[in-house]
């Protein structure tokens, strides 16, 4: 039996902890889009440090898990138009429903937030949606 499915529950569990500790170590919400977005707007120039610290861990430690555990296989498209276009649509996605997967699926729904569930869901959805028309329909994935 493949063993893959581990490496999903392992990043799970290492989104679920680092934002617990987010959320214990300052007492706001982790959600990466919010984090980027107020470095990015110039709103969360306050917090900048931390706000840089937290984007920085989440380039260094994969790079280091890659490094102790080896490269585990994305199955990543190399279509460099196809990953634009991906990228364009999940920042507009996050703009729309004010906030990510990670602040939405990980935080708010761990704390009920009826917004979160329903941003959630939808977002399951768009990316099933997603599968079926850029792979099925298009077949540019």
């Amino acid at each position: 039996m493949e063993q893959d499915w581990l490496w999903g529950l392992f990043g799970g569990l290492m989104i679920g902890t680092g934002g617990a500790i987010y959320l214990l170590g300052n007492g706001r919400i982790m959600g990466a889009s919010g984090i980027i977005g107020g470095l990015a707007d110039g709103s969360g120039r306050n917090t900048a440090a931390e706000r840089v610290t937290f984007l920085a861990g989440v380039a260094v430690v994969p790079a280091l898990l890659t490094w102790v555990f080896g490269p585990v296989a994305t199955n990543i498209t190399e279509n460099f138009a196809v990953l634009i276009i991906a990228g364009l649509l999940v920042g507009i996605g996050t703009r729309l429903a004010n906030g990510c997967t990670s602040g939405h699926g990980v935080c708010g729904m761990s704390r009920l937030s009826p917004r979160s569930f329903v941003a959630t869901a939808l977002y399951i959805l768009a990316g099933g949606l997603g599968v079926v028309l850029f792979r099925h329909v298009l077949g540019v994935i």
